[in-house]
């Protein structure tokens, strides 16, 4: 598939999920949503297993960004040097998820939650710019960057806002998160620029675990009342993360 009819078939995809989200119902953010399996305290800290199990995020996101800062033998390359900058967001976005969510999870409620959602969003919208650049071009990547960080900042603040109004609405957001995982399957089928380019596969397969396990909380915390399936998806999502890592350190340019 050339690059132009992958951007078309992109434009094509946003506009059929904008039109779907549209028909569907305004929905508020279900307040069962904060109430989550695994209520246990320890060490003085509330709902410790979904708090600590952030330090995922904590280690994935450092651990990236070094590898990124990091030059000479060994380190990772890029064939177009700007195709660093998304990465670096990535992780930075990751690290500072483990502290968005862990504040969320100290004490849940919907103004919380804006500040779990943000940094998340942050790493999908920079994944999903990275991905472009990769299988499309470059300067496609760069230039829609600012405007997807912006379509995904929005779409937190958008629904925050609804909920204050009264009136909450996740539609946006949901279009958000739905339309930045087909975009990154679709570009599965575009022509990568490096190898292990199967590795976004995976990392996508992380990311629906990770949505499972948060749907399935009570029925995996139910197995023993060992760990909550939310306590999991953390686990699962900072995996997602790892992957991206491993992949940018083993994959070569296709010449």
């Amino acid at each position: 598939m050339t690059s132009s009819k992958a951007a078309v078939l992109l434009v094509a995809l946003v506009i059929v999920i904008a039109i779907a989200a549209a028909l569907f119902p305004a929905t508020p953010q279900p307040q069962s949503y904060h109430h989550f399996a695994d209520q246990r305290s320890w060490l003085g800290i509330p709902n410790f297993g979904d708090v600590a199990s952030n330090l995922g995020f904590t280690i994935v996101g450092a651990w990236g960004l070094i590898a990124l800062l990091r030059r000479g033998p060994g380190a990772i390359s890029f064939t177009d040097p700007r195709e660093r900058w998304f990465y670096e967001l990535i992780f930075l976005g990751m690290f500072l998820t483990a502290f968005g969510s862990s504040y969320y999870h100290f004490a849940p409620d919907n103004a919380r939650l804006v500040w779990d959602r943000l940094p998340m969003t942050i790493v999908f919208m920079s994944l999903v710019a990275a991905v472009i650049a990769e299988r499309v071009s470059v300067n496609a990547g760069v230039r829609l960057w600012p405007a997807l960080l912006a379509t995904g900042i929005a779409s937190v603040l958008v629904w925050r806002a609804s909920e204050l109004r009264g009136n909450g609405d996740l539609r946006f957001y949901a279009a958000v998160q739905a339309g930045s995982i087909l975009i990154l399957l679709l570009a599965l089928f575009l022509p990568a620029r490096y190898t292990r380019g199967s590795d976004f596969a995976v990392v996508v397969g992380f990311y629906v675990l990770a949505k499972i396990l948060e749907t399935a909380d009570r029925k995996v915390f139910a197995i023993g009342q060992i760990v909550s399936g939310h306590t999991l998806k953390h686990l699962a999502a900072a995996a997602a993360g790892y992957w991206v890592l491993r992949m940018l350190e083993r994959r070569k340019p296709i010449l």
